[in-house]
């Protein structure tokens, strides 16, 4: 059981640290842009160098050189470490708003830096920094005490944070990344909790856990930090199959009336997404914004009857109940589409009385940007559908009289 579980942390050694440094360059860009952001991922950056150094290959390479080399390999690490700490109290501290914290954070994080310097210095000649499975720590037991207390201290203040914070937040994206950053901190924590009970009383069974226990650290961290740029490439795919539907009823709809446009349209669909005329953040608003214009402007263009013609045609199609609402739009939009291309005069009177625009506006007077797209997907879709490509009427005078 033992040599699996020490099997198993070595073997993520390396996708952990690859996660982590990927992690941090796809987030460097915006944490360097966002001040609050900048404790968190200098806190897995350093987190990512410390792991680094501590790869099973890294190790064994300062090893096989010279002592004085491995001495400050592992030395080196050990530092970097405590700056991981130090970041991590930095980054509690901002999302805390405690500006004593801060300040008591780079205090301590200069303080524990200079106290394992100089305890390596007094230390007698030795390598690379270990608790040995038998005999004494090396460099010395207060080396590693100083340093394993700046880990217990700064991940207990930041696992307790995390989950407070992650329970009183409504932002889903940010009580995910919380959580997940907590719970690597935590399994961080058990580390060197593990270190400690093997430093003081030579407890040993609890260490072939310690490579699984750091390694699935460094995944959880790595996943805490890509989560913004999970919900952005979530969010944007969602924006992109939105911008897809709508294509065919916003494109023939503008066709039609062209003013609506904010730019001229792409020449194909795919084109339009690859490069969008407007902002990509934009592209979606965009298309319901002109989608809905075109939709209030053809309403004029709607001869008396059709509208109830419309709905008869569809509950005759066999169209489920749901979706009578956005099918019978779709055809009174081809039929006034029809006449507007046609060059047929405006039907002024009984306008006002279509009701799916009246609803459009409705929820563009709410801010419902999210719903009134699903429903212009509803109808796009429709658009498209054998019920209102059989929705002609035979001439309009026939529509009139009905």
């Amino acid at each position: 059981m033992a040599s699996d579980l020490l099997a198993l942390g070595d073997a993520l050694a390396v996708p952990s640290v690859v996660c982590l440094w990927a992690a941090v360059l796809l987030r460097a860009p915006g944490a360097l842009r966002a001040p609050h952001q900048r404790g968190l991922w200098l806190a897995v950056a350093t987190a990512a160098a410390a792991m680094t150094l501590n790869l099973p290959d890294v190790v064994a390479y300062a090893m096989a050189r010279d002592p004085g080399y491995a001495h400050t390999i592992g030395l080196v690490r050990n530092l970097i470490g405590v700056l991981s700490a130090g970041a991590v109290l930095y980054f509690v501290a901002s999302a805390t708003r405690g500006r004593r914290l801060q300040i008591a954070s780079g205090a301590g994080t200069v303080l524990w830096l200079a106290t394992l310097v100089a305890l390596d210095a007094a230390a007698p000649a030795h390598g690379t920094h270990t608790i040995p499975p038998a005999g004494d720590p090396v460099p010395s037991l207060s080396y590693w005490l100083v340093l394993i207390s700046a880990h217990l201290l700064a991940n207990t203040i930041c696992v307790s944070v995390c989950w407070r914070y992650s329970r009183r937040t409504e932002s889903r994206g940010l009580a995910a990344g919380l959580r997940l950053f907590g719970l690597g901190t935590a399994l961080a924590g058990v580390f060197w909790l593990v270190y400690l009970l093997k430093a003081l009383f030579g407890a040993t069974w609890a260490m072939p856990a310690n490579p699984l226990l750091m390694n699935t650290h460094g995944l959880l961290r790595a996943a805490a930090i890509l989560v913004p740029t999970l919900f952005t490439f979530r969010g944007t795919a969602a924006d992109i199959a939105t911008a897809w539907r709508l294509w065919p009823l916003w494109r023939d709809l503008v066709h039609a009336v062209p003013h609506v446009a904010l730019n001229k349209p792409r020449a194909a669909r795919l084109l339009e997404l690859l490069w969008p005329p407007v902002p990509r953040n934009l592209l979606v608003y965009r298309k319901v914004i002109e989608t809905r214009d075109a939709i209030l402007i053809l309403g004029e263009y709607v001869a008396p009857g059709v509208p109830e013609l419309a709905r008869g045609h569809v509950a005759g199609s066999g169209v489920p109940e749901a979706g009578r609402t956005a099918a019978a739009l779709a055809c009174v939009l081809k039929e006034a589409r029809r006449a507007k291309l046609a060059g047929i005069p405006q039907q002024r009177g009984e306008s006002d009385a279509l009701e799916l625009p009246a609803a459009i506006q409705t929820s563009a007077e709410s801010g419902d940007l999210e719903g009134e797209a699903r429903f212009l997907v509803d109808v796009a879709r429709a658009y498209t559908s054998s019920a209102a490509t059989a929705f002609t009427p035979s001439n309009r005078q026939e529509v009139k009289d009905s």
